[in-house]
Protein backbone atom coordinates (compact mmCIF):
# COMPACT_ATOMS: atom_id res chain seq x y z
CA UNK A 1 0.00 0.00 0.00
CA UNK A 2 0.97 3.23 -1.40
CA UNK A 3 0.92 6.14 2.29
CA UNK A 4 1.03 9.73 0.79
CA UNK A 5 -0.40 12.57 2.82
CA UNK A 6 -4.08 13.62 1.03
CA UNK A 7 -2.36 17.06 0.19
CA UNK A 8 0.40 15.73 -1.74
CA UNK A 9 -2.01 13.26 -3.33
CA UNK A 10 -4.09 16.03 -4.39
CA UNK A 11 -1.03 18.16 -6.06
CA UNK A 12 0.12 15.02 -8.13
CA UNK A 13 -2.94 14.48 -9.58
CA UNK A 14 -3.21 18.53 -10.61
CA UNK A 15 0.30 17.99 -12.40
CA UNK A 16 -1.12 14.60 -14.44
CA UNK A 17 -3.92 16.90 -15.33
CA UNK A 18 -2.14 20.14 -16.45
CA UNK A 19 1.47 18.00 -17.52
CA UNK A 20 0.40 17.66 -21.39
CA UNK A 21 -0.57 21.73 -21.71
CA UNK A 22 1.99 22.53 -19.47
CA UNK A 23 4.76 20.46 -19.13
CA UNK A 24 7.15 23.55 -17.46
CA UNK A 25 5.39 24.28 -14.40
CA UNK A 26 4.30 20.73 -14.32
CA UNK A 27 7.97 19.89 -13.55
CA UNK A 28 8.54 23.49 -11.01
CA UNK A 29 5.70 22.02 -9.22
CA UNK A 30 7.45 18.09 -9.23
CA UNK A 31 10.74 19.82 -8.17
CA UNK A 32 9.06 21.54 -5.49
CA UNK A 33 7.29 18.56 -4.13
CA UNK A 34 10.57 16.59 -4.44
CA UNK A 35 12.98 18.64 -2.23
CA UNK A 36 10.28 19.05 0.23
CA UNK A 37 9.84 14.94 0.39
CA UNK A 38 13.98 14.70 0.62
CA UNK A 39 13.87 17.22 3.40
CA UNK A 40 11.44 15.29 5.32
CA UNK A 41 12.44 11.95 3.87
CA UNK A 42 9.72 11.10 2.82
CA UNK A 43 10.78 8.49 -0.27
CA UNK A 44 7.44 7.39 -1.26
CA UNK A 45 6.61 10.75 -2.33
CA UNK A 46 9.80 11.68 -3.36
CA UNK A 47 10.36 8.86 -5.51
CA UNK A 48 6.62 8.85 -7.15
CA UNK A 49 7.99 13.21 -8.36
CA UNK A 50 10.67 11.89 -9.46
CA UNK A 51 9.14 9.13 -12.30
CA UNK A 52 6.59 12.33 -13.14
CA UNK A 53 9.30 14.44 -13.96
CA UNK A 54 10.33 11.27 -15.79
CA UNK A 55 7.32 11.18 -17.99
CA UNK A 56 7.00 14.79 -18.45
CA UNK A 57 10.83 14.72 -19.84
CA UNK A 58 9.74 11.69 -21.85
CA UNK A 59 6.72 13.38 -23.20
CA UNK A 60 8.37 15.94 -24.45
CA UNK A 61 11.36 13.93 -25.90
CA UNK A 62 14.03 14.58 -23.61
CA UNK A 63 15.21 11.08 -22.75
CA UNK A 64 18.22 11.07 -21.28
CA UNK A 65 16.72 13.88 -18.71
CA UNK A 66 14.05 11.12 -18.49
CA UNK A 67 16.51 8.42 -17.92
CA UNK A 68 18.33 9.50 -15.28
CA UNK A 69 14.32 10.85 -13.76
CA UNK A 70 13.36 7.30 -13.46
CA UNK A 71 16.59 5.77 -12.49
CA UNK A 72 17.22 7.93 -9.78
CA UNK A 73 13.47 6.83 -8.19
CA UNK A 74 14.41 3.05 -8.91
CA UNK A 75 16.97 3.44 -6.46
CA UNK A 76 14.50 5.37 -3.65
CA UNK A 77 11.78 2.51 -4.52
CA UNK A 78 13.94 0.03 -4.24
CA UNK A 79 15.63 0.96 -1.07
CA UNK A 80 12.39 0.70 0.52
CA UNK A 81 11.42 -2.61 -0.97
CA UNK A 82 8.20 -1.53 -2.46
CA UNK A 83 7.85 -4.06 -5.37
CA UNK A 84 4.48 -2.39 -7.26
CA UNK A 85 6.32 0.74 -7.40
CA UNK A 86 9.68 -0.62 -8.53
CA UNK A 87 7.33 -2.26 -11.44
CA UNK A 88 5.25 1.10 -12.22
CA UNK A 89 8.97 2.63 -12.98
CA UNK A 90 10.56 -0.38 -15.22
CA UNK A 91 7.21 -0.06 -16.96
CA UNK A 92 8.03 3.40 -17.66
CA UNK A 93 11.33 2.91 -18.46
CA UNK A 94 10.58 0.27 -20.63
CA UNK A 95 9.15 2.20 -22.71
CA UNK A 96 11.28 4.89 -22.82
CA UNK A 97 14.05 2.33 -24.14
CA UNK A 98 11.17 1.26 -26.86
CA UNK A 99 10.55 4.64 -28.27
CA UNK A 100 15.10 5.05 -27.97
CA UNK A 101 14.70 1.75 -30.52
CA UNK A 102 16.33 -0.32 -27.83
CA UNK A 103 13.64 -3.26 -28.00
CA UNK A 104 15.87 -5.97 -26.87
CA UNK A 105 16.68 -3.72 -23.44
CA UNK A 106 12.60 -2.78 -23.21
CA UNK A 107 11.72 -6.55 -23.44
CA UNK A 108 14.57 -7.34 -20.49
CA UNK A 109 12.91 -4.47 -18.65
CA UNK A 110 9.13 -5.45 -19.01
CA UNK A 111 10.28 -9.06 -18.07
CA UNK A 112 11.54 -7.72 -14.75
CA UNK A 113 8.28 -5.94 -14.28
CA UNK A 114 5.68 -8.41 -14.80
CA UNK A 115 7.90 -10.94 -12.39
CA UNK A 116 7.93 -8.31 -9.57
CA UNK A 117 3.99 -8.03 -10.66
CA UNK A 118 3.10 -11.82 -10.22
CA UNK A 119 5.06 -11.63 -6.91
CA UNK A 120 2.44 -9.21 -5.64
CA UNK A 121 -0.30 -10.32 -7.19
CA UNK A 122 -0.86 -7.22 -9.20
CA UNK A 123 -3.67 -8.21 -12.23
CA UNK A 124 -3.49 -5.08 -13.40
CA UNK A 125 -0.01 -4.08 -13.70
CA UNK A 126 0.76 -7.23 -15.13
CA UNK A 127 -2.09 -6.72 -18.29
CA UNK A 128 -0.39 -3.75 -18.80
CA UNK A 129 3.22 -5.20 -19.04
CA UNK A 130 1.67 -8.20 -21.29
CA UNK A 131 0.02 -5.66 -23.37
CA UNK A 132 3.40 -3.28 -23.63
CA UNK A 133 5.50 -6.92 -24.08
CA UNK A 134 2.17 -7.89 -27.47
CA UNK A 135 3.15 -4.23 -29.16
CA UNK A 136 7.21 -4.92 -29.17
CA UNK A 137 6.42 -7.98 -30.99
CA UNK A 138 4.61 -6.15 -33.40
CA UNK A 139 6.67 -3.70 -34.21
CA UNK A 140 8.67 -6.82 -34.83
CA UNK A 141 6.39 -8.20 -37.15
CA UNK A 142 5.65 -11.28 -35.14
CA UNK A 143 2.11 -11.25 -35.62
CA UNK A 144 1.86 -14.65 -33.53
CA UNK A 145 3.52 -13.51 -31.01
CA UNK A 146 1.61 -10.44 -30.41
CA UNK A 147 -1.58 -11.98 -30.99
CA UNK A 148 -0.88 -14.16 -27.57
CA UNK A 149 0.63 -11.75 -25.77
CA UNK A 150 -2.46 -9.26 -26.44
CA UNK A 151 -4.95 -11.72 -26.03
CA UNK A 152 -3.36 -12.73 -22.44
CA UNK A 153 -3.70 -8.58 -21.07
CA UNK A 154 -7.51 -8.95 -22.56
CA UNK A 155 -7.61 -12.12 -20.19
CA UNK A 156 -6.30 -9.72 -17.32
CA UNK A 157 -8.37 -6.55 -17.94
CA UNK A 158 -11.85 -8.79 -18.22
CA UNK A 159 -11.10 -10.87 -15.14
CA UNK A 160 -10.96 -7.57 -12.96
CA UNK A 161 -13.62 -5.38 -15.48
CA UNK A 162 -11.45 -2.99 -16.20
CA UNK A 163 -12.72 -1.10 -19.41
CA UNK A 164 -10.19 1.40 -20.06
CA UNK A 165 -7.57 -1.49 -20.00
CA UNK A 166 -9.74 -3.42 -22.50
CA UNK A 167 -10.32 -0.71 -24.65
CA UNK A 168 -6.74 -0.26 -24.92
CA UNK A 169 -6.26 -3.91 -26.06
CA UNK A 170 -8.76 -4.33 -28.29
CA UNK A 171 -7.16 -0.61 -30.29
CA UNK A 172 -3.67 -2.46 -29.85
CA UNK A 173 -5.43 -5.91 -31.73
CA UNK A 174 -7.09 -3.62 -34.71
CA UNK A 175 -3.69 -1.91 -35.59
CA UNK A 176 -2.29 -5.72 -35.35
CA UNK A 177 -4.85 -6.86 -38.38
CA UNK A 178 -4.59 -3.56 -40.05
CA UNK A 179 -1.05 -4.58 -40.45
CA UNK A 180 -2.04 -7.69 -42.00
CA UNK A 181 -4.86 -6.39 -44.41
CA UNK A 182 -7.18 -7.96 -42.76
CA UNK A 183 -9.55 -5.25 -42.21
CA UNK A 184 -12.82 -6.62 -41.14
CA UNK A 185 -11.23 -8.15 -38.00
CA UNK A 186 -9.31 -5.04 -37.42
CA UNK A 187 -12.92 -2.66 -37.68
CA UNK A 188 -14.23 -5.19 -35.47
CA UNK A 189 -11.20 -4.72 -32.78
CA UNK A 190 -11.62 -0.76 -33.40
CA UNK A 191 -15.13 -0.94 -32.94
CA UNK A 192 -15.30 -2.75 -29.47
CA UNK A 193 -12.47 -0.61 -28.17
CA UNK A 194 -14.74 2.66 -29.36
CA UNK A 195 -17.40 1.29 -27.43
CA UNK A 196 -15.29 0.56 -23.87
CA UNK A 197 -14.05 3.86 -24.08
CA UNK A 198 -17.88 5.65 -24.34
CA UNK A 199 -18.60 3.48 -21.04
CA UNK A 200 -15.75 5.13 -19.54
CA UNK A 201 -16.35 8.30 -21.26
CA UNK A 202 -12.92 8.83 -22.36
CA UNK A 203 -13.59 10.95 -25.64
CA UNK A 204 -9.75 11.67 -25.69
CA UNK A 205 -8.58 8.03 -25.98
CA UNK A 206 -11.62 7.76 -28.36
CA UNK A 207 -10.64 10.01 -31.20
CA UNK A 208 -8.28 8.28 -32.31
CA UNK A 209 -10.23 5.15 -32.43
CA UNK A 210 -12.77 6.89 -34.57
CA UNK A 211 -10.29 8.00 -37.03
CA UNK A 212 -8.52 4.53 -37.00
CA UNK A 213 -12.34 3.42 -37.79
CA UNK A 214 -12.19 5.91 -40.92
CA UNK A 215 -8.95 4.75 -42.02
CA UNK A 216 -10.37 1.15 -42.21
CA UNK A 217 -13.33 2.27 -44.38
CA UNK A 218 -11.34 4.54 -46.66
CA UNK A 219 -9.03 1.03 -47.41
CA UNK A 220 -12.07 -0.57 -48.02
CA UNK A 221 -13.20 1.30 -50.53
CA UNK A 222 -16.18 2.77 -48.41
CA UNK A 223 -15.00 6.07 -49.08
CA UNK A 224 -18.27 8.40 -47.90
CA UNK A 225 -18.50 6.30 -44.66
CA UNK A 226 -15.26 7.03 -44.08
CA UNK A 227 -15.12 10.79 -44.22
CA UNK A 228 -17.93 10.56 -42.18
CA UNK A 229 -15.97 8.69 -39.66
CA UNK A 230 -13.14 10.95 -39.85
CA UNK A 231 -15.24 14.20 -39.64
CA UNK A 232 -16.47 12.98 -36.47
CA UNK A 233 -12.98 12.40 -35.08
CA UNK A 234 -12.33 15.79 -36.40
CA UNK A 235 -15.18 16.98 -34.41
CA UNK A 236 -14.06 15.27 -31.30
CA UNK A 237 -10.22 16.69 -31.64
CA UNK A 238 -11.77 20.13 -32.44
CA UNK A 239 -13.68 20.35 -28.81
CA UNK A 240 -11.04 18.66 -26.80
CA UNK A 241 -8.22 21.48 -28.58
CA UNK A 242 -6.30 18.59 -30.10
CA UNK A 243 -4.44 19.80 -32.46
CA UNK A 244 -2.25 17.32 -33.39
CA UNK A 245 -5.45 14.60 -33.83
CA UNK A 246 -7.21 17.29 -35.84
CA UNK A 247 -4.43 17.27 -38.48
CA UNK A 248 -4.37 13.88 -39.17
CA UNK A 249 -7.83 13.89 -39.03
CA UNK A 250 -7.93 16.21 -41.55
CA UNK A 251 -5.02 14.38 -43.85
CA UNK A 252 -7.28 11.35 -43.58
CA UNK A 253 -10.20 13.22 -44.83
CA UNK A 254 -8.34 14.86 -47.48
CA UNK A 255 -7.07 11.10 -48.85
CA UNK A 256 -10.87 9.73 -49.10
CA UNK A 257 -11.40 12.80 -51.20
CA UNK A 258 -8.67 12.18 -53.40
CA UNK A 259 -9.64 8.67 -53.88
CA UNK A 260 -13.17 9.69 -54.84
CA UNK A 261 -11.74 12.20 -57.43
CA UNK A 262 -13.07 15.15 -55.53
CA UNK A 263 -9.65 17.37 -56.26
CA UNK A 264 -10.97 20.91 -54.39
CA UNK A 265 -12.17 19.20 -51.43
CA UNK A 266 -8.96 17.17 -51.04
CA UNK A 267 -6.73 19.86 -51.54
CA UNK A 268 -9.11 21.64 -48.98
CA UNK A 269 -8.53 19.25 -46.29
CA UNK A 270 -4.89 18.43 -46.81
CA UNK A 271 -4.31 22.51 -46.57
CA UNK A 272 -5.90 22.65 -43.71
CA UNK A 273 -4.12 19.23 -42.07
CA UNK A 274 -0.86 21.43 -43.04
CA UNK A 275 -1.88 24.31 -41.07
CA UNK A 276 -2.69 22.27 -38.08
CA UNK A 277 0.73 20.27 -38.38
CA UNK A 278 2.16 23.84 -38.71
CA UNK A 279 0.70 25.09 -35.40
CA UNK A 280 1.81 21.74 -33.89
CA UNK A 281 5.02 22.49 -34.70
CA UNK A 282 5.30 26.18 -33.92
CA UNK A 283 3.17 25.34 -30.64
CA UNK A 284 6.03 22.36 -29.77
CA UNK A 285 9.27 24.70 -30.27
CA UNK A 286 8.00 27.60 -28.18
CA UNK A 287 6.76 24.98 -25.47
CA UNK A 288 10.34 22.95 -25.84
CA UNK A 289 12.08 26.60 -25.80
CA UNK A 290 10.29 27.25 -22.12
CA UNK A 291 10.98 23.98 -21.23
CA UNK A 292 14.23 23.87 -21.52
CA UNK A 293 14.99 26.67 -19.92
CA UNK A 294 12.88 25.24 -17.00
CA UNK A 295 15.41 22.03 -17.40
CA UNK A 296 18.54 24.57 -17.47
CA UNK A 297 17.15 26.76 -14.09
CA UNK A 298 16.74 23.25 -12.40
CA UNK A 299 20.17 22.22 -13.46
CA UNK A 300 21.71 25.37 -12.04
CA UNK A 301 19.76 25.30 -9.17
CA UNK A 302 20.71 21.89 -7.87
CA UNK A 303 24.73 23.32 -8.78
CA UNK A 304 24.19 25.91 -6.49
CA UNK A 305 22.83 23.44 -3.76
CA UNK A 306 26.09 21.47 -4.05
CA UNK A 307 28.04 24.71 -3.52
CA UNK A 308 26.26 25.88 -0.81
CA UNK A 309 26.78 22.06 0.76
CA UNK A 310 30.42 22.22 -0.13
CA UNK A 311 31.44 25.48 1.67
CA UNK A 312 29.35 24.60 4.77
CA UNK A 313 30.96 21.56 5.03
CA UNK A 314 34.36 23.40 4.33
CA UNK A 315 33.58 25.69 7.00
CA UNK A 316 32.60 22.79 9.28
CA UNK A 317 36.15 21.32 8.75
CA UNK A 318 37.88 24.76 9.41
CA UNK A 319 35.81 25.04 12.48
CA UNK A 320 36.71 21.93 13.92
CA UNK A 321 40.22 22.27 12.90
CA UNK A 322 40.75 25.75 14.11
CA UNK A 323 39.21 23.96 17.81
CA UNK A 324 41.77 21.27 17.48
CA UNK A 325 44.64 23.93 16.97
CA UNK A 326 43.55 25.85 19.84
CA UNK A 327 43.24 23.01 22.41
CA UNK A 328 46.43 22.05 21.29
CA UNK A 329 48.13 25.48 21.57
CA UNK A 330 46.63 25.36 25.29
CA UNK A 331 47.79 21.95 26.40
CA UNK A 332 51.24 21.82 24.20
CA UNK A 333 52.18 25.64 24.18
CA UNK A 334 54.88 25.10 26.94
CA UNK A 335 56.70 23.03 24.75
CA UNK A 336 58.86 23.70 21.55
CA UNK A 337 58.47 19.71 20.23
CA UNK A 338 54.23 20.68 20.91
CA UNK A 339 54.54 23.80 18.42
CA UNK A 340 56.01 21.87 15.68
CA UNK A 341 53.69 18.94 16.26
CA UNK A 342 50.19 21.89 15.70
CA UNK A 343 52.20 23.39 12.84
CA UNK A 344 52.09 19.85 11.42
CA UNK A 345 48.47 19.65 12.45
CA UNK A 346 47.61 23.03 10.52
CA UNK A 347 49.77 21.88 7.35
CA UNK A 348 47.60 18.72 7.02
CA UNK A 349 44.27 20.66 7.50
CA UNK A 350 45.12 23.01 4.91
CA UNK A 351 46.05 20.35 2.51
CA UNK A 352 42.57 18.36 3.44
CA UNK A 353 40.72 21.63 2.55
CA UNK A 354 42.36 21.99 -0.76
CA UNK A 355 41.76 18.36 -1.37
CA UNK A 356 37.48 19.79 -0.65
CA UNK A 357 38.17 22.68 -2.91
CA UNK A 358 40.01 20.72 -5.93
CA UNK A 359 36.79 17.82 -5.47
CA UNK A 360 34.43 20.87 -5.45
CA UNK A 361 35.91 22.42 -8.49
CA UNK A 362 35.48 18.30 -10.07
CA UNK A 363 32.20 18.07 -9.46
CA UNK A 364 31.17 21.68 -10.98
CA UNK A 365 33.15 20.72 -14.11
CA UNK A 366 31.20 17.31 -14.48
CA UNK A 367 27.91 19.39 -14.09
CA UNK A 368 28.94 21.63 -16.90
CA UNK A 369 30.07 18.45 -18.84
CA UNK A 370 26.84 16.87 -18.39
CA UNK A 371 24.80 20.34 -19.28
CA UNK A 372 26.74 20.40 -22.54
CA UNK A 373 25.94 16.86 -23.48
CA UNK A 374 22.26 17.30 -22.99
CA UNK A 375 22.34 20.90 -25.09
CA UNK A 376 24.13 18.71 -28.04
CA UNK A 377 21.39 15.87 -27.75
CA UNK A 378 18.72 18.68 -27.59
CA UNK A 379 20.25 20.11 -30.67
CA UNK A 380 20.78 16.96 -31.94
CA UNK A 381 17.06 15.99 -31.86
CA UNK A 382 15.88 19.55 -33.35
CA UNK A 383 17.93 19.31 -36.09
CA UNK A 384 16.74 15.38 -36.77
CA UNK A 385 13.27 16.94 -36.39
CA UNK A 386 13.81 19.46 -39.49
CA UNK A 387 15.51 17.26 -41.79
CA UNK A 388 12.27 14.61 -41.28
CA UNK A 389 10.67 17.41 -41.68
CA UNK A 390 12.40 19.04 -44.46
CA UNK A 391 12.63 15.25 -46.34
CA UNK A 392 8.87 14.83 -46.35
CA UNK A 393 8.22 18.21 -47.39
CA UNK A 394 10.61 17.68 -50.47
CA UNK A 395 8.83 14.81 -51.51
CA UNK A 396 5.51 16.24 -51.71
CA UNK A 397 6.86 19.00 -53.77
CA UNK A 398 8.51 16.15 -56.34
CA UNK A 399 4.92 15.10 -56.51
CA UNK A 400 4.47 18.46 -58.46
CA UNK A 401 0.78 19.24 -57.14
CA UNK A 402 0.10 22.28 -59.13
CA UNK A 403 -1.73 24.12 -56.08
CA UNK A 404 0.94 23.33 -53.49
CA UNK A 405 4.37 22.96 -54.59
CA UNK A 406 4.80 26.81 -54.36
CA UNK A 407 4.09 26.53 -50.78
CA UNK A 408 5.68 23.79 -50.03
CA UNK A 409 9.00 24.68 -51.35
CA UNK A 410 8.28 28.17 -49.03
CA UNK A 411 8.04 25.88 -45.96
CA UNK A 412 11.31 24.16 -47.07
CA UNK A 413 12.85 27.37 -47.04
CA UNK A 414 11.52 28.08 -43.82
CA UNK A 415 13.11 24.86 -42.26
CA UNK A 416 16.48 25.49 -43.78
CA UNK A 417 16.53 28.45 -42.04
CA UNK A 418 15.57 26.91 -38.58
CA UNK A 419 18.85 24.97 -38.91
CA UNK A 420 21.96 26.33 -36.85
CA UNK A 421 20.13 28.86 -35.29
CA UNK A 422 22.44 31.59 -33.42
CA UNK A 423 20.86 31.45 -30.70
CA UNK A 424 21.42 27.88 -29.56
CA UNK A 425 24.72 28.18 -31.39
CA UNK A 426 25.57 30.76 -28.89
CA UNK A 427 24.54 28.62 -25.88
CA UNK A 428 26.53 25.15 -27.05
CA UNK A 429 29.76 27.87 -26.66
CA UNK A 430 29.04 29.24 -23.84
CA UNK A 431 28.76 25.92 -21.97
CA UNK A 432 31.71 24.69 -24.39
CA UNK A 433 33.95 27.40 -23.34
CA UNK A 434 33.24 26.45 -19.70
CA UNK A 435 34.36 22.86 -19.77
CA UNK A 436 37.25 23.42 -21.91
CA UNK A 437 38.85 26.76 -20.75
CA UNK A 438 41.21 28.63 -22.93
CA UNK A 439 40.62 26.10 -25.74
CA UNK A 440 39.94 28.42 -28.64
CA UNK A 441 42.73 30.51 -27.41
CA UNK A 442 45.48 27.80 -27.92
CA UNK A 443 43.83 27.05 -31.45
CA UNK A 444 45.33 30.73 -32.42
CA UNK A 445 48.13 29.65 -32.19
CA UNK A 446 47.91 27.19 -35.20
CA UNK A 447 45.44 29.68 -37.08
CA UNK A 448 44.20 33.06 -37.63
CA UNK A 449 41.87 32.20 -40.58
CA UNK A 450 39.40 29.96 -38.89
CA UNK A 451 35.61 31.16 -39.40
CA UNK A 452 32.74 31.12 -36.65
CA UNK A 453 31.85 27.65 -38.61
CA UNK A 454 34.93 26.10 -38.18
CA UNK A 455 34.79 26.87 -34.72
CA UNK A 456 31.47 25.01 -34.11
CA UNK A 457 32.93 22.28 -36.18
CA UNK A 458 36.27 21.91 -34.03
CA UNK A 459 34.26 22.00 -30.95
CA UNK A 460 31.83 19.35 -32.11
CA UNK A 461 34.82 17.24 -32.91
CA UNK A 462 36.52 18.70 -29.62
CA UNK A 463 33.24 16.51 -28.04
CA UNK A 464 34.21 13.51 -30.04
CA UNK A 465 30.90 13.10 -31.77
CA UNK A 466 30.54 10.81 -34.52
CA UNK A 467 30.28 12.46 -38.05
CA UNK A 468 26.58 11.61 -38.68
CA UNK A 469 25.53 13.74 -35.39
CA UNK A 470 28.16 16.85 -36.54
CA UNK A 471 26.23 16.77 -40.26
CA UNK A 472 22.85 16.97 -38.58
CA UNK A 473 23.94 19.80 -35.93
CA UNK A 474 25.62 21.44 -38.73
CA UNK A 475 22.66 21.39 -40.90
CA UNK A 476 24.96 20.16 -43.90
CA UNK A 477 25.25 16.55 -46.07
CA UNK A 478 27.97 14.42 -45.06
CA UNK A 479 29.82 14.80 -48.57
CA UNK A 480 29.82 18.75 -47.15
CA UNK A 481 31.67 17.62 -43.57
CA UNK A 482 34.41 15.77 -45.74
CA UNK A 483 34.80 19.09 -47.68
CA UNK A 484 34.75 21.33 -44.25
CA UNK A 485 37.25 19.04 -42.73
CA UNK A 486 39.64 18.75 -45.66
CA UNK A 487 39.56 22.50 -45.86
CA UNK A 488 39.87 22.78 -41.65
CA UNK A 489 42.97 20.49 -42.04
CA UNK A 490 44.70 23.24 -44.39
CA UNK A 491 43.85 26.12 -42.10
CA UNK A 492 45.29 24.38 -39.55
CA UNK A 493 48.42 22.88 -41.45
CA UNK A 494 48.12 19.51 -39.89
CA UNK A 495 50.71 17.04 -42.18
CA UNK A 496 49.05 14.59 -44.37
CA UNK A 497 48.08 11.31 -42.82
CA UNK A 498 47.91 12.85 -39.27
CA UNK A 499 44.15 12.18 -38.19
CA UNK A 500 42.21 15.80 -37.59
CA UNK A 501 40.40 14.22 -34.68
CA UNK A 502 43.25 13.25 -32.88
CA UNK A 503 44.56 16.40 -33.39
CA UNK A 504 42.05 18.27 -32.02
CA UNK A 505 41.60 15.90 -28.80
CA UNK A 506 45.16 16.57 -28.14
CA UNK A 507 44.86 20.37 -27.67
Amino acid sequence: MILISGRVKAQLQTVDAVAQKHPDSSLVILKKLQANAAAKNDEVTEGLTLQKMGQICFNQGHYAQSLDFYLHADEIFTSISNKNLIATNLAEMGLLYYYNKQLDKARLTYNKALNLYQQTGNTKGQADILGKIGHLYEKRQRYDSAFHYQHLALAKYTAISDKRGAAKIYENLGSIYEDLAKYNSAYACFNRSLQFYHAEKNEMASIEVVNNLGDILRKTGKYTASIAQSQKALALAKQSGNIYQQASCAKDIGQAYALMNQMDSAYYYSELSRRYASEVYSKDAANQTVFLQVLYDMSKKSAEINRLNNIRNINRVITIAVVIVGVLVIILGVVVFSRQRLKLKDQQAQHELKKLEENSLKQQLELKSKELSSHTLNLIKQNQLLENLRNTLQAMVKEDRRDQKKQMQQIILQINESFNHEQYWKEFTNAFEQVHQSFFDQLKNYSNELTSADMRLIALLKMNLDSTDIATLLGISPDSLRVSRYRLRKKLNIPQGDNLTAFIQSL
